[in-house]
């Protein structure tokens, strides 16, 4: 065996241990969470987040008054603020949407509140579960007429 074999030999044997080695760290940090692997994990049941989220943000608009909107908001379903919310975005209107956010009260004397990046991850899945609504609002007109029938509700 000449000089250069063995070096073959013992950086390809290094080369493979080390291998190893990558392998069952990849493994232990993917049992032990820290890793998500592909096909493995599993988001967490959005129901559960749903209840949570809606009570603080229940408990948050009964207890902020210095907006007149945010008050005014808190008589409105869920339903009924997505129903909005939906209409406006479809009306294609940039004004009628800021007074639509305005009137669900997630614009306060300090710019955009923290309920509102939350809302409106609730808004995709709540659209999804309420298709027929959407196709009654799927259009520029149908939806300034609700909005404009509803935003005084």
């Amino acid at each position: 065996m000449t000089r250069n074999t063995k070096i073959a030999l013992g950086c390809g044997g290094g080369g493979c241990l080390g291998l190893i080695l990558l392998v069952i760290l990849c493994a232990v940090l993917i049992v032990t969470g820290v890793i998500k692997a592909p096909g493995i994990y599993s988001p967490p049941d959005r129901n559960s987040n749903y209840n949570r989220n809606s009570n603080y943000n229940s408990n948050l608009n009964r207890n902020s008054n210095s907006n007149t909107s945010t008050s005014s908001s808190s008589t409105m379903s869920s339903d009924a603020k997505h129903r909005l919310l939906l209409a406006a975005s479809m009306a294609q209107d940039t004004e009628l949407m800021q007074k639509v956010i305005r009137k669900l009260g997630f614009v306060t004397d300090s710019g955009v509140s923290d309920d509102y990046a939350e809302f409106i991850r609730e808004h995709a899945a709540w659209t999804i579960r309420n298709r027929e609504f959407y196709k009654s609002v799927n259009t520029p007109a149908l939806a300034r007429a609700y909005v404009n029938e509803h935003l005084d509700d």
